[in-house]
């Protein structure tokens, strides 16, 4: 399923407001109803019910003028029916079906946010930014973006194709394969000893939870002298659990706080004394597929010069959505309230800028690169210092974490970074 989770920080429903009964409860005094309006909408609903070219029952008709009239709001607000309601709780546990794509819509198209790690859609080569104009051959051009994830859904071990266009280039198709999507949060790596990195695909309800794991483990294994939070191509998720990560590298302070219309939807979230990532040299990586919740943690961490963001200008979704159910399993997906960062800042359509800009590219060793020391000559003096080991030239091919850094110029040169913040920390 390409989720229309998408882009959103689901509160309501997840966690951070009261819960939908407030919400209708204190809404401002309503204005009068636009009776010229009304008359116009119940006139083309009668002109519909009759002259249509094929008879439509009232509900049908009910349910696409609720759909557009969400739809036309903003591109993260919507009328959820039970299957796509479903699909958002889904996503949120870190399982659900599809295609592992992450989705939003610009000027008629369907545009591509991140794809999720290790699913049929990174494994194709799907890139953040790519348009989708045809599934399965029908034009995407106009449909709405709830009738293009439903095309996309499907039973795993179905095949769909997807024809996308790359910046200014020409379309092409990728055929996929739809799988049940398991989306692992958060995952660890050693880059060198005492370098750690620190994965965060998307922010699901036990994110937090897995990051003061994993800091604890990755603690146990040894000095920690400095970790990489990689959030490239992170399209969001739960806000709690942004607060959470966020609160893992703070211990007092003011982390994010959201405005809008209602009393309730104005929040403030605070770093607790728990501070479990300690003082440890943090580098930030952010990209333009880093969205939403991504983009709390960031700015977070910036404002409040906890760690360096280094990479390229994220994807500026500063919204918040709340979800409301309604009757008979479905919901409204809409946008209550806007985010701001501890300085008071908001990324809508702007983004977190990086402390460093690093662009994407890829570092390719000289295998054939050869050179001696002197400790490789014969005959060669011993050290003078007696306790001092030589070192002679020893070529150790890249494997592992190695080789993950050299492809990924970025992560590169955060690690080296973070080398020289250890130094001068040393001084």
């Amino acid at each position: 399923m390409a989720a229309v989770r998408d882009l959103s920080i689901t509160v309501g429903l997840l966690v951070a407001l009261a819960g939908a009964p407030a919400l209708a409860q204190e809404r401002e005094p309503a204005a009068p109803l636009p009776l010229n309006e009304l008359r116009t909408f119940t006139e083309v609903l009668e002109r519909i019910r009759t002259s249509y070219v094929e008879e439509v029952d009232d509900a049908t008709l009910l349910e696409n003028a609720i759909r557009g009239m969400l739809e036309g709001l903003d591109p993260h607000s919507a009328y959820l029916e039970p299957e796509a309601f479903q699909g958002l709780q889904d996503t949120t546990t870190g399982q659900f079906g599809g295609l592992g794509l992450e989705v939003g819509q610009e000027d008629g198209f369907i545009k591509v946010i991140s794809p999720i790690d290790d699913t049929p859609a990174s494994r194709a080569g799907i890139e953040p930014g790519d348009l989708i104009v045809k599934i399965d051959d029908h034009p995407v051009k106009g449909m709405s973006l709830m009738d293009a994830v439903d095309r996309m859904r499907g039973p795993a071990g179905s095949k769909i194709t997807l024809t996308l266009v790359r910046g200014a280039g020409r379309p092409f198709d990728v055929e996929l394969e739809r799988a049940v999507i398991r989306v692992r949060s958060v995952r660890t790596d050693t880059l060198e000893p005492g370098y750690a990195y620190l994965r965060i695909t998307q922010f699901q309800n036990n994110t937090g939870d897995e990051v003061r794991r994993s800091l604890a483990t990755l603690k146990e294994q040894g000095e920690l002298k400095g970790l990489i939070m990689d959030l490239r191509n992170n399209p969001g998720g739960v806000l709690q659990s942004a607060v959470e990560v966020a609160d893992a590298f703070l211990s007092d302070g003011l982390i994010v706080y959201t405005k809008g219309r209602l009393p309730n939807s104005e929040l403030r979230f605070n770093a607790t004394a728990a501070n479990p990532g300690g003082d440890v040299p943090l580098v930030v990586l952010i990209n333009g597929g880093s969205a939403s919740a991504s983009e709390i943690v960031a700015g977070a961490l910036q404002d409040r010069r906890r760690a360096v963001i280094m990479g390229t200008d994220s994807f500026g979704k500063g919204s918040v959505q709340t979800v409301l159910p309604l009757n008979n399993d479905r919901a409204l997906k809409l946008t209550t309230a806007l985010y701001y960062t501890p300085n008071g800042r908001s990324i809508q359509a702007q983004g977190i800028e990086p402390d460093i800009v690093v662009q994407r590219a890829q570092l390719t060793r000289d295998a054939d690169e050869v050179s001696y020391r002197e400790a490789d000559l014969l005959g060669h003096l011993n050290n003078g210092n007696g306790d001092g080991q030589e070192r002679p030239t020893v070529r150790t091919p890249a494997t592992g974490a190695n080789a993950e850094r050299d492809a990924d110029y970025q992560l590169n040169q955060a690690l080296n970074l973070l080398k020289g913040l250890n130094i001068t920390r040393r001084q």
